[in-house]
């Protein structure tokens, strides 16, 4: 069984044709898919998919480009009641955003310090509720890593989206961290992922579309879904020199260690 642990269902360019996104997902062998919100209203949306859906599970949060729609306390307080729904299985999409511009009445400064508070707020609130972390990297690796290392052995993170080196993701996948590929690792030119994807160990790696973005080849540039972690896998497996079999249990059986004990 493949499981898409991050794929953006609640997201707006879906809403026409939810169902058949779900289906084709289904028949391509997918049997769990996970969305992480990334704000509040997503995170009441996401639930609400989950909820008619027996092979769909959530993860609440609030994503850093996100992090100027909360203030004060009551937004952890809502979040800490929706994550306690059954079919959340993780905090996030939670983290830290350098590449895109700060909003309207943010220096720079301000407004690393306030994705930092929020993404501290999680953490905590990950720990308190036994549950691990969806991460969010854009050119933030050091102050994100220095945010989470910390909480080494009191939860575990996945860093979504991996693009890095193996070298740089050792010392937190021996932590007990993960990482977790793209579409993007079947790009001509994927960077540091292929390698990555070659030596990381078998139980420290995940599969995930991002849908709707980041659509592997062939489908490079088009609308991205939960089928398309098929295509990532398969490549993967190429890239690892095993069976497709195995990446599946081994990809499967990362996720279902990582997320909420006994719920995928």
């Amino acid at each position: 069984m493949l499981i898409d642990s991050h794929t953006h269902l609640a997201n707006r360019q879906f809403d026409q044709d939810l169902p058949d996104i779900l289906q084709r997902a289904r028949d391509a062998g997918v049997g769990r898919m996970v969305i992480p919100a990334t704000d509040l209203v997503s995170a009441r949306k996401a639930i609400g998919i989950a909820e008619n859906e027996p092979d769909v599970f959530v993860a609440v949060g609030i994503h850093p480009c996100d992090a100027d729609s909360v203030s004060g306390e009551g937004w952890i307080d809502e979040l800490r009641l929706m994550a306690l729904h059954p079919k959340v299985v993780a905090i996030g999409e939670a983290g830290l955003d350098y590449y895109h511009k700060p909003p309207e009445g943010y220096t720079l400064d301000a407004w690393k310090t306030q994705q930092a508070a929020v993404l501290r707020a999680q953490l905590e609130l990950a720990v308190e509720l036994g549950l691990n972390v969806i991460l969010h990297n854009r050119e933030s690796w050091d102050d994100l890593t220095a945010q989470v290392r910390p909480f080494d052995g009191r939860l575990r993170a996945v860093f979504h989206c991996f693009t890095g080196t193996l070298d740089e993701a050792r010392p937190l996948l021996d932590a007990g961290h993960l990482i977790s590929f793209t579409g993007i690792v079947t790009f001509k030119n994927p960077g540091n992922m292929a390698e990555a994807a070659k030596g990381v160990p078998s139980a420290s790696y995940m599969l995930e579309t991002d849908a709707p973005y980041l659509a592997p080849m062939p489908y490079r540039g088009k609308r991205c879904e939960s089928a398309h972690v098929a295509l990532t896998a398969e490549h993967i497996a190429r890239l690892r020199g095993e069976t497709l079999a195995k990446v599946k249990a081994d990809t499967a059986a990362a996720a279902r260690a990582f997320f909420k004990a006994g719920t995928l």
